[in-house]
């Protein structure tokens, strides 16, 4: 039987594979543990979640020193990173692009199909969830984001993992085992074959 890939979780089951990450999240930009995050990154898989959010948090420039940090940590320890985006798409793009990563992943993914778009080209990872179903702009990405960069998230959210998985699968107009299968095989790519073994019970 194939897992479920929960690739942001503020709620580990033990029951699905789920992302070790650890950061500073944009809304506490302001707080100076960067030494702190730097001798956690052995036991994290990922970076994350940081970001920018135009809506909470410290005043944008606090956030973007944050984010640049971060993003230099991640390169140097070659982490994938998990990131934060509200109202700050075009300025976290660009931040992204001055920074050679071993992989991105924007969690919980409420753009509109054409950023949607923009991230793709990149080489970059959607991750959908709860509140991505409530955006018409955002459930239309979700239709049009290929396989091979698609995730799926329980984020903060009680929702279990198999029922995004559901909704996703019927907004897709596909099986819940081919989620099932795609996200795990994303995962693989990026963390290694062995990663649905040691993190599924």
């Amino acid at each position: 039987m194939l897992p479920y890939v929960d690739i942001h979780t503020h709620h580990p089951t033990g029951h699905a594979v789920e992302l070790r990450s650890a950061g500073i999240h944009p809304w506490n930009a302001a707080q100076d543990d960067i030494g702190a995050l730097e001798a956690r990154l052995g036991q994290v898989q990922a970076l994350g979640e940081t970001g920018l959010d135009r809506l909470r948090g410290p005043e944008m420039a606090c956030q973007l020193r944050m984010l640049r940090v971060q993003l230099e940590l991640a390169r140097k320890h070659r982490l994938p990173v998990v990131l934060h985006c509200v109202k700050a798409f075009e300025p976290l793009m660009r931040e992204l692009a001055a920074v050679p990563l071993r992989a991105v992943i924007f969690h919980g993914f409420i753009g509109s199909r054409q950023q949607a778009a923009e991230a793709l080209k990149k080489g970059y990872y959607l991750s959908y969830g709860i509140r991505s179903f409530a955006s018409p702009r955002s459930v239309e990405a979700l239709r049009a984001t290929p396989a091979e960069r698609l995730f799926l998230e329980t984020d903060d959210q009680e929702t279990p993992i198999g029922e995004v998985y559901a909704r996703t699968a019927e907004l897709r107009g596909e099986s819940v085992e081919a989620l099932q299968r795609c996200t795990l095989a994303n995962y693989e790519r990026i963390f290694g074959e062995a990663a649905s073994d040691e993190n599924t019970i």
